[in-house]
């Protein structure tokens, strides 16, 4: 019966996945289930360590009457008492042994640890984490070693660095992807670390050679390919593969180099080509860029126009007598930001609010209206999108984060804090979406797209019923050690989290039509646990407050 029961208990722990990689928020729980778990350890350990204390004890005093009654167990046995005490021991008190020797003190411990498997990451959860330390690696352009030392821009002194079986973990599952660039990578990490002196019990190196000279084979190095398989047979003659390997490679070495330089070029160009994510976006490399702070184009002439004032929306009463801070960001879009906005303990309430109900985050298709999952967003709730091709919100793989959302009546802050965007903005937020509440995971991103429902898809926010996306108010409620950037790929604009601050923009013209330099990304979060909301503010409720022009792009 009990061992029912811990099927059942294990087949639950496959079924509760929740995504653990694409929340820090959420993952800080499984830091306190673990130490739960070490604490349940440590009492079983102490058990067992009074088991065996209890057993010493009983080996050291018969051990001592042993050795008495051999050395004469005539005389020994004729003492009455002697006689008497060796059949109580034979008969009962080893049985007594026995009986404590099979005791099992590990059952509390086993239980706690069934019972908190249910809320245990799976494989996707280890997988997405490692995905996103490669992303992280080409975003930001880090070396494998400084990431295998923990060492991170940003990083304080708690960090842990990478074993030899981490960095052949994270190979595989690149080599998994057929991702041979960061299998060669991480592969040579753990050779590194291998050759360093590092030791490691599930994996040696000739398994390691065996993956790097397949992948760098893979990506044309048939020179270097040849060099790992001879290392490979120098630590192990006999490995089959690798000999077969060998002549492989050198037969083909002898083809390639009868090859004129410029094909052996245009050859290695296509399988760069060939080999290139699937998700590639043309932009990405001045996404990136931006999110490493370069490229940013804003000129000394431009950034001299760009001010800060004390902002109070044509002597808005609630204003007058304390006007909210304002600075320019970037001039065209106008971009600005709101400083001291909502204070420490609004955005702990919004955060405990949303941390429940963080889901990952979805898209609305904008052909069939579903909710899928979007898979470039890296955060919570998994981010929702509009498909381009079926029009339903689905969950955007492109965006690694989980999210909330909050509605005014949820609670007093919330409605709050809506209210304080209305004021500021002067903007009508009745129409305008819930309060999204996101926070990202390991990694977490949210690649460049557009807030506003474009003409080619059809009727973004029908069901809406109140227009399309007039603006977007952007709260964030933590700071982030490193990374994490907004970022506008059109302008080359890049926008710094701050916590307690709000940036503010128009998605559309005054026309109505759709402003294309606001295109924008969430860069990934190097260092940190980033939280945001955002505020959809909609056409509906606009017609006085923001007046229609008659130019297209005024």
């Amino acid at each position: 019966m009990a061992s029912c029961w811990l099927l059942l208990l294990l087949f639950m722990s496959s079924s509760a996945h929740n995504d653990f990689f694409t929340s820090i928020g959420q993952m800080t729980d499984l830091v306190f289930t673990e130490k739960d778990l070490v604490a349940s350890l440590k009492d079983y350990i102490q058990a067992e360590e009074r088991k065996l204390e209890q057993i010493k004890k009983w080996a050291e005093r018969l051990d001592v009457l042993s050795a008495a009654a051999t050395q004469d167990p005539e005389g020994f046995l004729g003492h009455p008492v002697n006689a008497f005490k060796l059949m109580k021991r034979l008969n009962t008190e080893w049985g007594e042994l026995e009986s404590l020797v099979l005791t099992d003190v590990s059952d509390a411990f086993i239980s706690n640890l069934t019972i908190q498997r249910q809320h245990f990451p799976n494989d996707d959860d280890q997988i997405g984490a490692a995905k996103a330390l490669m992303r992280l690696q080409d975003t930001y352009k880090l070396d494998t070693n400084i990431i295998a030392t923990g060492e991170l821009p940003g990083t304080s002194s708690l960090h842990s660095a990478l074993t030899v079986d981490d960095c052949y973990d994270l190979g595989k599952v690149a080599y998994s992807e057929a991702d041979y660039h960061h299998t060669e990578l991480w592969m040579s990490q753990a050779l590194s670390q291998l050759d360093h002196g590092e030791r490691s019990i599930t994996v040696d190196a000739v398994t390691i050679l065996d993956y790097l000279s397949y992948s760098v084979y893979q990506q044309g190095e048939l020179e270097r390919a040849l060099q790992f398989t001879r290392r490979l047979l120098d630590l192990d003659s006999t490995h089959q593969r690798a000999n077969g390997n060998l002549k492989y490679f050198e037969y083909q070495l002898q083809k390639q180099k009868k090859v004129e330089g410029k094909e052996k070029e245009t050859e290695r160009q296509r399988r760069e080509t060939k080999a290139q994510s699937d998700d590639y976006l043309p932009e990405r490399k001045n996404y990136e860029q931006l999110c490493r702070g370069e490229g940013i184009q804003m000129t000394p002439r431009r950034q001299s126009r760009l001010f800060c004032r004390y902002y109070d929306n044509n002597r808005h009463p609630r204003y007058v007598i304390g006007p909210v801070k304002q600075e320019d960001e970037w001039d065209s879009p106008h971009i600005v930001r709101y400083h001291n906005i909502v204070s420490e303990k609004e955005m702990e309430k919004v955060k405990e609010l949303a941390k429940p109900r963080l889901r990952r985050a979805t898209i609305s298709n904008p052909i069939t209206g579903v909710l899928e999952t979007a898979h470039y967003r890296v955060s919570k709730r998994r981010a929702t999108v509009h498909d381009p091709q079926t029009g339903k919100l689905t969950t955007a793989h492109y965006r690694v984060s989980k999210s909330a959302w909050l509605g005014a009546y949820e609670h007093p802050v919330v409605d709050k804090i809506n209210q304080r965007i209305e004021d500021i903005t002067g903007l009508d937020v009745s129409t305008a979406e819930d309060l999204q509440v996101a926070n990202y995971g390991v990694g977490g991103q949210y690649e460049p797209h557009f807030d506003f429902g474009r003409k080619d898809e059809p009727d973004a926010f029908e069901e809406l019923g109140t227009g399309n996306r007039i603006a977007t108010w952007l709260l964030y409620m933590s700071d982030v050690q490193a990374g994490g950037a907004t970022v506008f790929t059109d302008v080359g604009a890049a926008v710094q989290p701050k916590k307690g601050t709000a940036v503010f923009w128009y998605n559309l013209y005054p026309s109505g039509e759709g402003d294309y330099r606001t295109r924008h990304a969430a860069c990934p979060v190097l260092v940190g646990n980033k939280w945001v909301s955002n505020k959809w503010i909609h056409e509906r409720g606009q017609e006085f407050r923001r007046r229609c022009s008659l130019q297209e792009t005024d």
